[in-house]
């Protein structure tokens, strides 16, 4: 059987070393997870995740020009998640309801009546303007455009 980049397999771990875990792909083929395709978390120790027998889904993530199989197990876990998590029908189209276009003036509060909450909403407006202003200027001396 011939493995496809891209596709998931079940197989078991037949061996664990210290940088990886070598898998036998039911059907035919054997590959590599190596130690930092077996865990979203941070790997020390390979054997902690995993045992040998163990029956695993894995990703094909690369076949070199020896043959030589790369495989992923967090991968191969993070699509069958967004295969659970999506909705089985699409979700109906938002109306969008645009706002007139009318300039209001920006109602000036003295400090001393503003709770926490507006003085916190008044500080992350102006910091994202700044922002944005940096941005632009930094934009257009690189020489970079957005469009």
């Amino acid at each position: 059987m011939q493995l496809e980049i891209g596709k998931i397999y079940t197989g078991k771990v037949k061996g664990i070393t210290q940088y990886g875990a070598f898998v036998d792909i039911d059907g035919g083929g054997n590959g590599m997870v190596h130690i930092s395709e077996i865990a979203n978390t941070f790997v020390s120790e390979i054997r902690d995740h995993l045992t040998e027998g163990q029956e695993v889904r894995v990703k094909v993530i690369g076949i070199n020009e020896a043959g030589k199989v790369s495989l992923s197990i967090k991968k191969a876990a993070a699509e069958t998640d967004e295969l659970q998590d999506k909705p089985q029908r699409p979700a109906p189209p938002r109306e969008r309801r645009s706002k007139p276009n009318v300039w209001e003036p920006k109602k000036v509060v003295p400090q001393s009546e503003m709770t926490f909450e507006d003085m916190m909403s008044h500080f992350k407006q102006s910091s994202e303007e700044r922002i944005s202003d940096l941005k632009r200027c930094t934009d257009r001396k690189n020489g970079t455009r957005r469009k």
